[in-house]
């Protein structure tokens, strides 16, 4: 499986390449990630953040990439100081699938797609969080599409990191890896 998926990110369109791996280690990175695979837009009108058959979540293409990213990370020699989602169960479980480290829920990185939440207000957040965060610390935010744009300003795909570095006045992207599912 480990071959396949190797040679995959080697051939796909968009698919990772190796060298792209590297940004994850330089000390100070923001990675920011957009959940796996996840069916659908948005959430139902039933939604309750307190239980997952409310909300739309990963199928199992989903959880593969997730896995995925993860196994390529960790054979990358990558490896996080925190590593932060969104209380979304799409979110959670792609950290969990990660297996990058323990998750730590973080309800600034929760979705404020639709009219909900506080873009700018949770955004600001994030950010004085990274700020208190040491200067070399690794960081993995598992979040949604609307928040990796609010922070950097580009959007993102299922399953893609964003890869950022610290500025005195926010986030630089330094780069994408994405891993088709």
């Amino acid at each position: 499986m480990r071959l396949i998926s190797l040679i995959l990110m080697l051939i796909l369109p968009g698919a990772v390449a190796a060298q792209d791996w590297s940004l994850l280690k330089e000390p100070g990175t923001v990675a920011l990630m957009r959940h796996a695979l996840a069916p659908g837009v948005g959430d139902p009108s039933n939604f309750d953040l307190e239980d997952c058959s409310t909300q739309r979540n990963l199928d199992d293409r989903g959880r593969e990439q997730a896995r995925q990213i993860g196994a390529a990370m960790r054979e990358a020699g990558v490896q996080f100081d925190a590593v932060w989602t969104s209380q979304w169960c799409r979110c959670t479980e792609t950290a969990e699938l990660l297996d990058m480290g323990t998750p730590e829920e973080f309800p600034a990185l929760n979705s404020h797609f639709a009219g909900q939440g506080d873009p700018e207000g949770q955004a600001a957040e994030v950010m004085a969080r990274i700020k208190d965060m040491p200067p070399e610390a690794r960081l993995l935010l598992v979040t949604h599409q609307v928040n990796v744009s609010e922070l950097t300003g580009t959007g993102t795909t299922s399953g893609e990191i964003v890869v950022a570095r610290r500025t005195g006045t926010g986030l630089d992207v330094v780069g994408r890896i994405s891993v088709a599912p």
